[in-house]
């Protein structure tokens, strides 16, 4: 396969997208996107807040004290909070912003949590934040991480990872539905890569990627794959072993393909560069970076920088710059992949910013 190497030509910050909604919406965070036609996309999000910010005082910082782990809806100036919602978006290039959308709604007009808790998922203690999915054939799959927040640690990390699930719906009433096996909803546990950071669709297999520490404590990216047909099927799942490729029916043997990416990224196949594309923030340090390979399991490149982000703060909040959730929408590429759309999240702003690079 001949491919481009990846250069950037150009690149701009278009801004923070989705703030003019009709909601109060306050923020939110995560920002992945799924096909669904050609002319639609379904955006989903996490933590989103509804309700008003106080002028001149940092989100997370009201009145100069750290927010605790609960829940913050009924909390300064905050009136509710949901863990993950959606949006459809008409699709276009993303050249001047993202503004034909409309929420997923309740009965009560309200944007609705798509993944509801269960009965003994406290508010206070477990939340459940959207990873990516796909569509095959009218259903929606998607994955999910259940986290458990904690009283200390540093934020946005304070938090420990449960696992990973996935959930279906159909396009229909856009109900999702834990999948589970042998009576868990948590398909791959605390050991076990997250598996549904990225979803990719190749050749008839459904390539899912998944992070996990390694034993010196490095986060890197493995991958897992099941037949499109299959991927509601927890018993399907084959995961890759060692570079050949060889696949093993068995998590224990999963071994990582990518080292560095965080919690969230993208992958895709970009026709303009021949090759595949992963993308996603490196750290928290506002470079957003990206790798290509030749297969959906690599060998990867080392990083490339597409755009840093260098936030201007008129208050500045009483922590360090965040940056991160970086990560490519292919459906909304212009010139068959020359020009790339990327959102990031920064921690104070919390709205998706989106980014166009144009490549060499």
């Amino acid at each position: 396969m001949t491919s481009r190497p990846l250069k950037v030509e150009s690149s701009r910050d278009l801004g923070p997208q989705f703030t003019d909604n009709p909601h109060r919406m306050v923020g939110q965070d995560g920002a992945y996107s799924i096909p669904l036609s050609p002319q639609e996309s379904f955006w989903f999000f996490g933590d989103t807040l509804f309700g008003e910010r106080t002028p001149g005082e940092s989100l997370w910082y009201p009145g100069g004290e750290r927010i605790g782990p609960e829940d913050m809806g009924g909390k300064h100036g905050i009136d509710r909070m949901v863990t993950n919602c959606g949006l459809i978006l008409r699709n276009k290039t993303g050249g001047d912003g993202l503004t034909d959308l409309h929420y997923l709604l309740d009965e009560n007009g309200e944007v609705r949590q798509i993944l509801p808790r269960l009965e003994d998922e406290d508010p206070d203690e477990i939340r459940i934040w959207c990873l990516h999915g796909i569509k095959i054939e009218g259903k929606l799959y998607f994955y999910w991480i259940k986290v458990t927040m904690l009283a200390e640690g540093p934020m946005p990390v304070n938090f420990a990872v449960n696992g990973s699930g996935l959930a279906i719906a159909s396009e229909e009433d856009w109900k999702f539905e834990r999948v589970r096996h042998q009576g868990k909803s948590i398909l791959w546990g605390e050991e076990d890569p997250k598996f549904g950071t990225a979803v990719l669709l190749h050749e008839g297999m459904v390539y899912v990627y998944g992070v996990k520490h390694d034993a010196r404590g490095v986060q890197c990216a493995h991958v897992a794959r099941v037949s499109k047909d299959r991927l509601g099927d927890f018993e399907a799942y084959e995961y890759l072993a060692s570079e050949g490729p060889k696949w093993s029916p068995h998590v224990r043997d999963s071994s990582p393909v990518l080292t560095g990416p965080p919690n969230e990224m993208s992958i895709s196949f970009n026709p303009y560069l021949g090759c595949f594309l992963v993308v996603h923030s490196n750290d928290l340090s506002g470079d957003i970076v990206g790798r290509t390979a030749p297969n959906p399991w690599g060998p990867w490149s080392d990083p490339v920088v597409l755009w840093t982000v260098r936030p201007e703060y008129q208050n500045p909040p009483p922590y360090p710059p965040l940056i991160y959730a970086g990560k490519e929408h292919p459906e909304i590429a212009g010139e068959g992949g020359k020009v790339l759309y990327l959102t990031y999240i920064e921690f104070e702003e919390y709205f998706p910013h989106l980014v166009e690079v144009t490549l060499a």
